[in-house]
């Protein structure tokens, strides 16, 4: 009995001794708050991710082989540390005015936290590439790096209040006046609308599919309906659309409910180019843009490209603090111009990368990916997605033809107010007639066939009063160059019964006098 005892003794300590070798003494976890939230985030999110990367460098040590789920992991690990590390020196801040012991606590928490970050990436990093070369246990240094991992992982951050959900925000936007130098300009020929009218509340959308789940929804004091986005593993959201062309752009506005300072750091919103109509990122080519939806630190927008079955090309964070928009239902805007691609949060343009795109004429598919979120308590919704080729110079388009329609001029449904994130065109427009000064404009606005005829006259008369207003209050354009006129419902360009034809007839025409 004894003997067996002491054989089965010595087994387990030759299975488990090549571990305690080879692996770096492991760093403690510190075991009480310091009681500052976004400190007490970054250190428990700092372990948990150091917690996986140690089982893992475990397994390699005591020769056990990484499997494919175990690379995945690791992956995404990699690409959450990288994301929380930058972060550090901003929560350093939220220091100043706290007690002297309180900041002792947590600069001693912080610095354990970063050193196990350190330890974490530079092992994910390593364990990845297949050269893990394994320390004694009294070598506890590691060098902190704040290099991106090497490959795109399917992380998304996500993070907002409930507040969101409950109430329309009341500081969306300051007023119009903010959006003066906004230089986005929607596609004008449209190749995908969903404003999820059409679909019941519950159901998947019908112009959409997925490999998870997501279903539509509709909050008392929020307009519209909503799509809900599932968060998770490798789940993507891919609507209807096959075919992408050179310029084109693509628009949605984002809602976020439950986030907060608690909220991961790798929650993220990624918006991702596709050369495949697969749940992957892409087979050959794709290109990925990730928002940060996190409120307890400023997160980076990061960006990847992977073309030819090579990444890293571009594989940048992009300074970006955006969390007071992300609680604010932000409108999201992108254009892709052959190779360039830019993006715009609101009325500001944080992406402008020249040779994002490397493949012309690969990427045809968009989708949509939200990873880290808490279930049941953190949540996504994108609404009015609108995807429309060309996104061209419309003053040139003036100039020379002499006329010029537009849907991206957009409003409030029913009303004539216009939402700030239109006045891309109204710039454009505006820049013309500064240039000429004998160009006078009529303004024609159109609208779909909901509502009776008479009040949708009314309103087209509205919004084409509306569009000049905006001319001659924020651009400074003599109100006597500009005549308006409203012609309803009555000259549609496309069908009235679906979406897509009702986004297309809700339009502004420009037409030189």
């Amino acid at each position: 009995m004894n003997f067996t005892k002491i054989s089965l003794a010595f087994c387990i300590l030759l299975f488990i001794t090549p571990t305690l070798e080879a692996q770096t003494k492991k760093i403690k976890r510190p075991k009480s708050r310091v009681g500052v939230a976004s400190v007490d985030s970054f250190v428990q999110e700092s372990f948990d991710l150091y917690d996986k990367v140690y089982k893992y460098d475990g397994y390699a040590a005591s020769g056990k082989p990484l499997e494919d789920e175990d690379i995945d992991v690791l992956e995404e690990a990699l690409e959450e540390m990288s994301s929380l590390s930058e972060s550090a020196p901003d929560i350093i801040n939220d220091l100043d005015g706290v007690g002297v012991l309180k900041q002792g606590k947590a600069t001693l928490q912080m610095n354990r936290a970063k050193k196990a970050l350190s330890y974490s990436i530079k092992t994910a990093k390593e364990l990845l590439l297949g050269q893990r070369q394994h320390e004694s246990e009294d070598d506890n240094s590691t060098t902190e790096s704040e290099e991106k991992s090497d490959e795109e992982t399917n992380s998304i951050n996500e993070d907002n209040d409930e507040a969101g959900i409950e109430e329309t925000p009341s500081n969306v936007s300051d007023g119009l006046e903010v959006y003066s130098k906004y230089d986005f300009v929607p596609g004008d020929k449209l190749l995908f609308f969903d404003d999820f009218s059409n679909d019941f509340i519950g159901d998947l959308p019908s112009k959409w599919n997925t490999n998870g789940s997501g279903n539509i929804v509709k909050f008392n004091k929020v307009e519209g309906n909503w799509f809900e986005l599932k968060a998770g593993y490798r789940l993507y959201a891919i609507p209807d659309i096959s075919q992408l062309p050179e310029d084109y752009t693509i628009e949605f506005d984002l809602l976020t409910s439950g986030v907060s300072n608690q909220t991961s750091s790798g929650a993220r919103l990624h918006v991702i180019l596709s050369d495949a109509n697969t749940f992957t990122n892409g087979k050959t080519h794709y290109a990925s843009v990730s928002l940060p939806l996190g409120q307890y630190a400023p997160f980076n927008i990061d960006t990847y490209n992977y073309f030819n079955g090579k990444g890293g090309m571009i594989n940048s964070g992009l300074t970006a603090d955006i969390r007071d928009e992300v609680k604010n239902q932000p409108h999201i805007a992108i254009s892709v111009t052959k190779k360039r691609y830019r993006l715009w949060v609101n009325e500001v343009k944080y992406v402008d990368i020249p040779r994002f795109i490397e493949e012309l004429n690969v990427l045809n598919y968009l989708k949509f990916h939200v990873y880290g979120l808490k279930d049941g308590e953190e949540r996504v919704f994108i609404k009015n997605i609108k995807v429309a080729e060309g996104g061209v110079d419309l003053r040139r388009k003036l100039m020379s033809e002499g006329k010029i329609s537009t849907n991206g001029i957009l409003f409030d449904s029913g009303s004539a107010n216009i939402q700030p994130q239109s006045l891309g065109i109204v710039r454009q427009i505006s820049q013309v007639l500064m240039q000429d000064d004998s160009i006078k404009l009529n303004i024609v606005g159109h609208t779909d066939s909901d509502g009776s005829d008479d009040s949708n006259l009314k309103l087209s008369k509205d919004r084409a009063e509306a569009v000049k207003d905006a001319l001659v209050n924020i651009y400074n354009i003599s109100a006597n160059r500009l005549t308006t006129e409203g012609k309803g419902e009555s000259d549609p360009v496309a069908d009235n019964s679906t979406a897509d034809g009702k986004a297309q007839n809700r339009r502004v025409e420009f037409i030189k006098i």
